[in-house]
Order: C-alpha cells, then sequence, then structure tokens
C-alpha cells in the first residue's frame, strides 16, 4: 500500500478509537461522562507526549550511548539523518542479547534511537543501516507519536471499562437519563470496548510499521539491507529472550515477545514474511 494509503488508515483508526473514548464515557455517565471522558484522553495525550521517551528509555533500562564507545555508529546516523532531513538523534544502548531496536521522543528535535548489545553484534554494516534507517522514518513519520497517542488511547478506553465493570457490581449506573449512563449501554463497553481499542492499537501499529519500512529503504537507499535484517531479528527474538514490558513492545522493529505464543496472538507488528516480501519487491521496481 502506497505511503498516502498507510497515512489515510490511520487517520481513520485513530478517529474509530476516539469515537470509542466518547462512546464510553457516554456509557458511563451520560453526557457529563462523554465530556470528562474526552477530557481525561486529553490530559493522557498530553503526559503521554512529553514523557513517552523517558518512559519507554526507563522501561527498557537503555543507557546513552557515547561517541568514543562506538564512533562508527555515530558516523552511520549522522550519514543517514541528513539523507533523512533530521537532525542527528541521541543514540542509547539497550543491555538485551536479544538483537532488536527502536525510536522514541516527542519529535525528531527530541528523538532518540536506541540500539540492542546483540543488535550491534549479528549484523553487518549495511544491514545495521537498514534498521537505523528505518527507526529514522519512525521519527521522521512522527510515528513515535501517534503510536502514544493509540496506546494511551486504547489504555483510556479499558479504563473506563474497568470502571463501567465496577459500578456495575455496585450499582452506580442506573437509570437511562441525559446526564447517567445506562446500566444496559455499559455492558458492551465492557465486553467489547478493551477488544475493540486493543483492534484498533494494533491495526495503527502494523500500518505504521509498513510505512516505516517504506521511507527507510529510500532514506537508506536500498530495501534489501533491512529485508536481511528483518530476518536475523525474527531468528533471534525467537532464540533470544528480552526482559521487557508488553506496553513497550510495540516501540521495537521486531516485535521482542515473538517467543511468547499468547503475545503472538496480539502482535503489534505485521509478519515479518510479508514485511520482507514488500521489501524485495521494491528493489524489483
Amino acid at each position: 500500500m502506497s505511503g498516502f494509503g498507510n497515512q489515510l488508515k490511520t487517520v481513520v483508526f485513530m478517529s474509530i478509537l476516539t469515537v470509542l473514548v466518547i462512546l464510553a464515557g457516554q456509557a458511563l455517565g451520560g453526557n457529563t461522562g462523554m465530556i470528562m471522558a474526552f477530557v481525561f484522553a486529553l490530559l493522557m495525550n498530553g503526559a503521554s507526549y512529553w514523557f513517552s521517551d523517558k518512559m519507554v528509555i526507563a522501561m527498557t533500562r537503555s543507557k546513552p550511548l557515547p561517541r568514543e564507545n562506538n564512533p562508527e555508529l555515530y558516523d552511520m546516523v549522522e550519514k543517514l539523518a541528513r539523507n533523512a532531513g533530521l537532525p542527528m538523534p541521541r543514540l542509547y544502548l539497550t543491555p538485551s542479547p536479544q538483537p532488536n531496536a527502536f525510536a522514541t521522543g516527542r519529535n525528531p528535535a527530541n528523538s532518540v534511537v536506541a540500539v540492542t548489545e546483540g543488535l550491534l553484534r549479528i549484523l553487518n554494516r549495511e544491514e545495521l543501516e537498514g534498521v537505523i534507517s528505518h527507526e529514522l522514518a519512525h521519527i521522521k513519520n512522527r510515528d513515535i507519536l501517534i503510536g502514544s497517542l493509540a496506546a494511551v488511547m486504547a489504555g483510556v478506553i479499558t479504563t473506563l471499562a474497568n470502571w463501567a465493570q465496577w459500578a456495575l457490581l455496585f450499582g452506580g449506573l442506573g437509570g437511562d437519563d441525559e446526564e447517567g449512563g445506562s446500566g444496559l449501554a455499559a455492558i458492551p463497553l465492557i465486553i467489547l470496548g478493551p477488544l475493540a481499542a486493543m483492534l484498533v492499537q494494533m491495526a495503527i501499529s502494523r500500518s505504521r510499521e509498513y510505512l516505516a519500512d517504506s521511507t527507510g529503504a529510500d532514506i537508506a537507499g536500498n530495501s534489501q539491507g533491512l529485508a536481511q535484517a528483518l530476518l536475523k531479528l525474527e531468528q533471534g527474538a525467537r532464540m533470544v529472550p528480552m526482559e521487557v514490558s508488553p506496553a513497550a513492545s510495540h516501540m521495537f522493529i521486531v516485535n521482542p515477545l515473538t517467543g511468547r505464543q499468547l503475545m503472538n496472538l496480539f502482535s503489534t507488528h505485521p509478519p515479518i514474511s510479508e514485511r520482507v516480501k514488500r521489501l524485495r519487491s521494491m528493489s524489483q521496481l
């Protein structure tokens, strides 16, 4: 799918999440609940915008990577950032033997690219350029902000559903007037709201991954390095576990929880085979 198509899908999915937040608030507390839910979502999104990078860095235990520790990596990132028209991001090292990488930061001027110890060990130069370019593409496309907003809004919907569940248990959702939430209206929210929010968040994340692959290939100047890297990273994620919160797993280029079968059912990442297929088709154009 084209970059425009992926962007359009993201707008549609984000709109669905916004509607779900409003409907959840209305089911919980009528018109007043609808307004409160929307304000709550705005406040949570504001906090996510300013502090998401610090939270992800803390969750992954990543540390700043000084230039003197890896000058070749710095030179590579500087060249690729120029290709992308971006400022040089801060570089971090994640202490994990699993080969992986992620980007974070609220905008290009405050961006971070983090690579794991395992990534630097197993990739050759062309493959590493492909991975770095993919992360720079996320920064260029503002995917970190979009992903954070989607995650927060999905979390708000789940929280409202939990509140509604407890309110129903204690008889706090009686009545069907304009200002009060309806107990019957809250039942679909409790059952389907969190599931719908999770599915929409997954769809947003998958769409942005495809777009980052395509943009990253343009930044690197070829698509083969990233295609080969993804195959190595998929194998590495299956063989080498990573201790990371599921809340941060969507940030990585390859799902770090691939080895956990239950998590595979709810993966925020598209299949590696499909990503590689799309990348290889780009080189044939």
